[in-house]
Formats: structure tokens, C-alpha cells, sequence
């Protein structure tokens, strides 16, 4: 009878001790738990959108180890181990907030970028193809010749408004990822379609040394027509893949575009902190600009022509606004560069044509001084070499010029009754660049009367 009255007893005590020790268990964890809870509250905000990058740290940090909290015969462990679990707990947690953004050891900076990135910015009959061969002479640079025409064959947009904001976007769009060495990038715009990323159609391809070189100089291909070949050689077609390892293979990027009027578009590629750029705006007395377009683009200008020799015809308003626009347009650009805001500062030049046909060899030093690349002795003798050519050689397209005698001659060739429309269209870019206005005929084709201003520190900015 003792027997059986005492079991029950005990069964009752130790029931009674489990409830009680369930119930401390309980306490124990959820005050553990209210204390993790408010450590983690406290880095919350910096970690909710780290929490897809690193879950198996934070997993790791914010779990306990099955030893943390029992022991082997599954006994609840002392207040003391507890704390002492919790302070492991909180290191962790520590740790976790440093990797995520904490504050007492910041991550560190990005490294430096060392790639200059040059554009040089300019409109066509402005002299950029033969300045642009101050950077296609230098053998650590990429160059590419206005790489932009394709984008302009490709995609239409209409003069004005929001379609020359829209082709300005493409165009900026499309200049990032090639100063990215991304030159796949025009495989969308080439026409016809490259195949197996192998082209014969890349826009005066002969103009970059980049592309007329070995490795990207395939082997010649019988029976094969590119039409934009190199010059100096024979090559296959060009394999944009080549190029593009050619041109992260080398030091620096450059590249020449007309068709960039707006400074301000350009804001998100200064901004880029994977690009180091410094834009070369280059500029020309807009009638010696329209001198030279009539030459070299006689059909667009017949009755421009037609209207200074006869008179017959009177000019189309609409070409007269287009003028206008153009100049307008690179003086705002000129402008917002000269000003300096902080986006820009250090990394806006702007040149006149004139300045450099003077004294080509001292401005092409003033240039690279300012994108920060040494200049080196091939540069400097092909210049040498390149503005001091016989007369014959001038050719429209050419880059040899006898460079004193050339940047003057369109004052013989233009006739006054359009130097006058230039004039009056255009005076506010020509004052700002300082192209001095010729008020007779006589005044025009006086070359002891000057219509430069003397700039001297008014260009590098």
C-alpha cells in the first residue's frame, strides 16, 4: 500500500517540477528573445535591403547553435552560460553590421580610375578630323573616328524639339557604352547587320589607327569589298571583337564626334565614375565653317549659290534658321562650359580652329596637358610634318595642311552677301568666340585687317 501511495505522489512532483521548469525555460527565452530583437531593431533599417545578398551571413549571425542552448542531456542552461551566449551572439551581430555599412570601419574607396576618356567635340568643316589626329598619332590611345554617323544613318529624328532632345540621349547613350569599350554597341546600327560580329561597312574605319592595326588587322580576304578600308594596308573585315579587346587593351580612349551640339546632355558621362572624361570643345569662325561646306557639300548649297552670284532665287528661311540654330546651340554649350559648374570643373576646354592652325604643335600640348596623358615625339613629329604641306595637298578631307596660310583662305573664297547672313545670325556665338565682323567687302579680303581677337587665356577653363 506505501508502494502504491508514494508513486502517485512522486508522479505529481515531477509533473509539477516540469510545469515549473517549462515555464522558466519560457521566460528565459523570451527575454533573450525581446534582447535580440531590440539589438536588431537598431540595424534594421541598414540591413532589410542587404537581406537577398548576404542570407547566409545573416542566417549564421542570428541563429544559435544547438550547444548555445542545451546541454547534451537536454538540461536548461545556467543564467550564466546564457550571457555568455547572448554576448557571443551580440559580436556577431556586430560583425554583420560592419559588412552591411556600419560606420567604425568604412568599406574601402573605389580604386582610382587612371583611363583618360577624351571627347572631342565639334561640327562638321570645323577642322576636328585633322585635330583629331593629334590623338589617333599616339599609340596608347583608342581613337575613333566619328563612330556616331552610323546612329545618325540608322535612326531618324526630326530637326527641333523633342526629337533633338531624343537623338541627343541616343547619342550620348550610345557614346558611353563605346568609351566603355562596348563597341557591340554599334552592331545595332551598322547597316547591313554584322554577322558572327564581322563587319565590312564601319564608318571610315582607315581613320583610326586602333582599327588598321594588328591584332584587329585580320588577313586580307580575296573577293571580299569593305568599303570603309584601311589605308596604309590591306585588311580583312573587321572583327568587333578584336577591337573591342584592342581598345581595353590600350591606355586611354579618344573619340571624335559632330553630331553631340548639347554640353549638358553630357553630364551623366562626366558623372560616371567609371569614366575620367575631358571634353574638347572645338569651334571656327561660322563663315569660314560655311565656306567650306559649300564645297565640300556643293548640292546642299546650290542656291545659297544661286542667291550670292544672281540673286535670282531669294535664300530658304528655313536653311537661314538652321544657321542659326547650329550656332545658337554651340554657343549655350560653350556657355554652360565656360561658366564652370562644379560637374564640369577640370574637365572642359574649349579651342578655336584658328588658334591651332597658328600654332598647332603649342596647342596640341596645351591639349593633352589638360586631359592629363603625355604627349609623345610620334605626335609631335607627325604634326610637324602635317602643317607644313605643299599647297596641292589640301584636300577636302585631308588632315595635311600648310596650317599659317589655310585657316584665313575662306575669306577669298566667300562671297560678303553671305559673310552678312552668317553675321547677322550668328554675331552672339561670334563675339563670345571672338570673330570680329567685316563691315565692307573690302574689309573681308583684307588680310592686314584681322578678324581674330587675340584669346589667350580664355580657352583652357
Amino acid at each position: 500500500m506505501d508502494k502504491g501511495h508514494t508513486l502517485p505522489q512522486d508522479f505529481w512532483e515531477l509533473l509539477h517540477c516540469l510545469r515549473m521548469r517549462s515555464k522558466y525555460a519560457i521566460l528565459v527565452v523570451f527575454v533573450v528573445a525581446l534582447v535580440i530583437i531590440e539589438k536588431e531593431n537598431n540595424i534594421i533599417s541598414r540591413v532589410s535591403d542587404k537581406l537577398k545578398q548576404s542570407p547566409l551571413s545573416l542566417m549564421e549571425a542570428n541563429s544559435t547553435d544547438s550547444g548555445l542552448v542545451l546541454s547534451e542531456n537536454g538540461s536548461l542552461l545556467s543564467l550564466s552560460e546564457l550571457d555568455l551566449a547572448f554576448s557571443q551572439l551580440k559580436s556577431r551581430l556586430q560583425n554583420v553590421t560592419l559588412q552591411l555599412g556600419g560606420t567604425r570601419e568604412p568599406p574601402p574607396a573605389p580604386a582610382k580610375v587612371t583611363r583618360k576618356h577624351v571627347l572631342l567635340m565639334a561640327t562638321t568643316r570645323t577642322g576636328s578630323s585633322f585635330v583629331g589626329e593629334f590623338f589617333n598619332q599616339q599609340g596608347n590611345i583608342f581613337y575613333l573616328f566619328e563612330p556616331l554617323w552610323h546612329i545618325e544613318r540608322t535612326v531618324s529624328f526630326e530637326s527641333g524639339g523633342a526629337n533633338a532632345v531624343g537623338s541627343a540621349l541616343v547619342y550620348r547613350d550610345v557614346l558611353k557604352q563605346l568609351f566603355l569599350c562596348d563597341l557591340y554597341i554599334l552592331e545595332n546600327f551598322i547597316i547591313p547587320f554584322p554577322e558572327d560580329h564581322l563587319t565590312q561597312f564601319m564608318f571610315r574605319r582607315g581613320s583610326s589607327r586602333s582599327l588598321c592595326e594588328e591584332p584587329v588587322c585580320t588577313p586580307f580576304v580575296k573577293k571580299v569589298f569593305e568599303k570603309y578600308h584601311c589605308k596604309n594596308r590591306r585588311c580583312g573585315p573587321l572583327n568587333v571583337t578584336l577591337a573591342t579587346e584592342a581598345c581595353l587593351r590600350k591606355e586611354h580612349m579618344a573619340l571624335k564626334a559632330v553630331r553631340i551640339r548639347q554640353l549638358e546632355f553630357l553630364r551623366p558621362l562626366v558623372e560616371d565614375p567609371r569614366l575620367d572624361m575631358k571634353i574638347i570643345q572645338l569651334v571656327r569662325d561660322p563663315r569660314a565653317v560655311l565656306a567650306s561646306r559649300m564645297v565640300a557639300f556643293s548640292g546642299k548649297y546650290e542656291t545659297w549659290k544661286k542667291w550670292a552670284t544672281e540673286g535670282a532665287a531669294p535664300l530658304n528661311e528655313e536653311e537661314v534658321q538652321r544657321l542659326r540654330g547650329n550656332c545658337e546651340s554651340i554657343r549655350l554649350s560653350a556657355e554652360l562650359g565656360l561658366k564652370q559648374p562644379a560637374w564640369l570643373r577640370g574637365r572642359y576646354m574649349l579651342v578655336r580652329y584658328e588658334d591651332i592652325a597658328r600654332s598647332p604643335l603649342q596647342k596640341a600640348k596645351e591639349m593633352y596637358k589638360f586631359t592629363g596623358i603625355t604627349i609623345t615625339p610620334q605626335v609631335e613629329e607627325w604634326i610637324r610634318k602635317n602643317t607644313q604641306a605643299p599647297q596641292d595637298s589640301n584636300g577636302i578631307y585631308s588632315t595635311q595642311k600648310n596650317s599659317s596660310e589655310q585657316f584665313e583662305k575662306w575669306r577669298f573664297s566667300i562671297p560678303f552677301k553671305l559673310a552678312q547672313v552668317v553675321q547677322s545670325v550668328c554675331s552672339p556665338a561670334m563675339n563670345l568666340f571672338g570673330y570680329k565682323l567685316a563691315s565692307s567687302p573690302e574689309a573681308l579680303t583684307n588680310r592686314s585687317i584681322s578678324l581674330l581677337e587675340e584669346r589667350r587665356t580664355f580657352w583652357v577653363t
